[in-house]
């Protein structure tokens, strides 16, 4: 592996998590292309991308802040899958993993987080 991140479990989950959001928002309405499901897209991306980001820092301190953006977008994105619940656009078992994966994700990215003080 060319790249440290690449190594890193948070990055992996985070990389398969953005390409399942992908597939799962093919299936919301047309009407939501340019909002509900770009946003969620872009989040859902945004948690990798601070991830692979923040790793070819510096500093442990600026690794430190990408996690905690990393951490940020993974909440936008289980807010967003809050709306795609509410508004019947993802079967509520589908929104149950999802949520339950981001949960998951999101302590892995803060114990990252907290081992690099």
């Amino acid at each position: 592996m060319a790249f440290k991140f690449e190594e890193l479990k948070v990055w992996q989950i985070s990389l398969l998590l953005s390409d399942e959001i992908d597939a799962a928002t093919k299936y919301f309405p047309k009407t939501e292309l340019f909002s509900l499901t770009t946003q969620i897209k872009k989040a859902a991306d945004s948690v990798n991308l601070n991830i692979a980001e923040g790793c070819m820092g510096q500093s442990k301190a600026e690794f430190s802040r990408f996690l905690t953006y990393s951490v940020r977008s993974g909440l936008e994105v289980v807010s967003c899958l809050f709306m795609a619940r509410n508004r019947n656009y993802m079967p509520i078992e589908r929104f149950n993993y999802f949520y339950n994966e981001y949960e998951q994700l999101c302590k892995m990215i803060n114990a990252l987080k907290n081992s690099l003080k």
